[in-house]
């Protein structure tokens, strides 16, 4: 799920999708018009799901993409070797994902977790 913007309505923090993939904006640059042209804006993200830096750069008129991103919170049902099975605490459905290496410590059976969607990719999230 996804909907569309321009690019000066970008904020940092916020999420927009670089090459299919749903990133957080980390910085935005913007030029002020010139005697010819529109102004630009530069926007450098870093990947949700694989952590890549990516950046684009367009009029800042230009529409982008922008994922609708969803935080939810899960029940740990089993954990696997490197696999969490877990339960959605509102749908009661239940999926695998994998553990990530630094949160081995902190994930037990039985906890709640909160997890991200965006795109039909789903990833572990622990602020804390």
């Amino acid at each position: 799920m996804k909907e569309q913007v321009e690019m000066k309505e970008l904020k940092e923090g916020r999420y927009v999708i670089i090459d299919d993939e749903a990133c957080v904006i980390k910085s935005i640059a913007k030029s002020k018009p010139g005697k010819h042209g529109a102004a630009k804006a530069r926007v450098d993200a870093i990947g949700l799901f694989d952590n890549s830096k990516r950046s684009i750069v367009g009029s800042v008129g230009t529409k982008v993409y922008v994922p609708i991103v969803e935080r939810k919170t899960a029940q740990v049902l089993t954990i696997t070797g490197d696999v969490l099975q877990l339960m959605d605490l509102a749908e009661f459905n239940t999926f695998e994902i994998p553990l990530p290496e630094e949160y081995k410590e902190r994930v037990k059976e039985g906890e709640e977790v909160s997890y991200l969607t965006a795109l039909g990719k789903i990833k572990l999230d622990l602020r804390n």
